[in-house]
């Protein structure tokens, strides 16, 4: 789904300029900024800044990242390069790739592996395809880490931030709060959920079963699902399943916290046994039927991680995405020793959204990329 460009673009050509959202949401943006720096600032964390353009890149099997080329940074005439640069070389360096970061994660753990213990970051994030009523290619992400927080402390931390920037945030505005945000946020196993909603045990369920659901509820899904040579996961389809008849339901009374979610979800997260079952230690948070947040106890064996990346980038492979590099400066980081710590990535368009009630990203940004 794209976004309605149609009164915009409607308009005669001289005004074409304006931003889709009212100005009044830039301001109360500017407002939120503040509320998020101050809530990290009294508790001591620290802010950061790392690139948006690097060699590295979360490799997700569908996250798309927007690889950009980069040419040899000075066309050398005479000597010139060898006056103005300290080495030389830099001025004879052949094209190379980089990617616009997805999110900051990799940089920022490299920073907690060099020995940061507590940071946040405020950063533009950019996914290709990411295109419709609740995306945008390019979106603003807020991310942190804290060592010694284990996976209840990490939780907790999100719960915090919410209930306290919301109120802080509705304090400092003339906007009216949504009813969400005064009851206390709501943690649950994500397995529990999925079977109130479903009546499928999402850690044990066969994809016959899932299949089922989806035709007895006329959940539509793509012809590809069925390929012999390249079916859809069991994973494909607790997303399917999950996306289409649990989330929209999902933090409409109080912001609702999921947690414990089938180990083949990990990403990067770290799995444990609970209950005689394996899970990810990873939790996400849905208000008003939107995923903002999702949050790990994070991994932190560099040669399990390898192997993720191995099986995620064969999965790219038949899905026909492109290569991603297997090797990152984030491996050498968790080879030298990332110690143990919990971080969380919450999208602050969305969590604006939600904030002042509405369900498009075009409401409280000035030029979606359609603009841009």
């Amino acid at each position: 789904m794209t976004l309605d460009m149609e009164p915009l673009l409607s308009e005669p050509s001289e005004t074409r300029f304006r931003p889709t959202a009212p100005l009044t949401n830039l301001r109360r943006r500017a407002a939120l900024y503040r509320e998020l720096r101050s809530f990290f600032d009294e508790k001591g964390f620290v802010e950061v800044s790392t690139p948006a353009l690097s060699r590295d890149v979360v490799v997700d099997r569908f996250v798309e990242s927007i690889p950009v080329v980069v040419p040899r940074c000075w066309q050398e005439r005479d000597d010139l390069a060898s006056r103005r640069f300290d080495d030389p070389e830099t001025s004879r360096r052949m094209v190379e790739t980089f990617y616009l970061q997805t999110s900051p994660e990799f940089a920022m753990k490299r920073l907690v592996a060099s020995g940061m213990d507590a940071i946040y970051q405020l950063a533009p994030a950019f996914r290709r395809g990411d295109c419709g009523k609740t995306h945008n290619v390019e979106f603003t992400m807020l991310e942190w880490y804290r060592t010694g927080d284990d996976y209840s402390a990490g939780r907790r931390f999100l719960a915090d931030l919410v209930e306290n920037v919301a109120r802080a945030f509705y304090a400092r505005t003339d906007v009216s709060p949504q009813s969400w945000s005064s009851r206390p946020l709501v943690m649950r196993p994500f397995g529990d959920v999925f079977v109130e909603e479903t009546g499928i045990d999402p850690h044990i369920c066969s994809i016959d079963d899932l299949r089922r659901f989806a035709q007895r509820n006329r959940i539509a899904y793509p012809e590809s699902y069925s390929s012999p040579e390249n079916p859809a996961t069991r994973d494909d389809w607790i997303d399917l399943v999950f996306s289409e008849a649990v989330q929209p339901n999902l933090g409409f009374d109080a912001p609702v916290l999921l947690y414990d979610y089938p180990a083949t979800q990990s990403q990067l997260a770290r799995v444990d046994v609970v209950e005689g079952r394996p899970v990810a230690r990873r939790f996400e948070l849905f208000i008003q039927g939107l995923e903002l947040a999702n949050g790990y106890d994070e991994l932190l064996d560099p040669s399990v991680l390898r192997d993720r990346i191995a099986v995620v980038a064969e999965e790219r492979r038949r899905d026909g995405s492109p290569e991603l590099p297997r090797e990152s400066r984030l491996l050498a980081a968790m080879d030298a020793g990332l110690p143990p710590c919990s971080g969380c990535a919450l999208g602050v368009d969305r969590l604006l959204c939600v904030l002042l009630g509405t369900d498009r990203i075009a409401d409280v940004v000035a030029f979606p990329v359609e603009i841009a």
